[in-house]
């Protein structure tokens, strides 16, 4: 596919494609798999690192690394395969000051990966990144985010999907009202 960074955020952020960013269909999941699947391809295998160059392509990475596989493998281990690499480009994008650049819910998403870590030392840098940029719901669920992450070193709800044995900690929290489930 041959797509700038424009492209993909112009998509991202339309005015048809907002309301699915935590609420998807099957229909949009499986648009998004079938106009981005080969760009996630490529950008999976480092073939869009020139992105990294400036703000606008962090930006479009992340939502092709962190945002859609969310979509494009819904119930898969697939859909987290690319999450440390959108994290490095998360991290790149803040160490170049490149997230100075960017305004609004399009930081949030920009920071977002930081958020679906399942390391602490990220976790604290997603909460630090949003109370410094004012984005008060987001970091609202960064602070929830931070603390499944310190409590269980991992976000229970994902065991079942990457086969991982769940600790009756985790089942007793993932059966509670407060649980997070993705």
């Amino acid at each position: 596919m041959n797509a700038a960074p424009q492209d993909i955020v112009d998509f991202w952020f339309s005015r048809r494609i907002r309301p699915h960013w935590f609420d998807s269909t099957p229909g949009i999941d499986g648009e998004i798999a079938e106009t981005y699947g080969a760009l996630w391809a490529e950008a999976s295998k480092g073939m869009l690192d020139h992105w990294k160059a400036t703000p606008l392509g962090c930006l479009a990475l992340v939502i092709i690394l962190d945002q859609m596989p969310l979509n494009m493998f819904r119930g898969e281990s697939r859909s987290f395969s690319t999450e440390a690499a959108a994290i490095a480009v998360t991290r790149q994008a803040i160490s170049l000051g490149f997230d100075e650049q960017i305004e609004g819910e399009r930081l949030s998403f920009l920071y977002m990966p930081l958020m679906h870590s399942e390391k602490i030392e990220d976790q604290d840098l997603s909460v630090k990144q949003y109370k410094k940029a004012g984005l008060q719901s987001n970091l609202d669920f960064a602070e929830h985010h931070r603390q499944i992450i310190s409590r269980f070193g991992r976000f229970p709800h994902r065991n079942a999907i990457l086969g991982r044995e769940s600790t009756e900690k985790e089942v007793e929290y993932l059966n509670s009202k407060s649980a997070f489930k993705g």
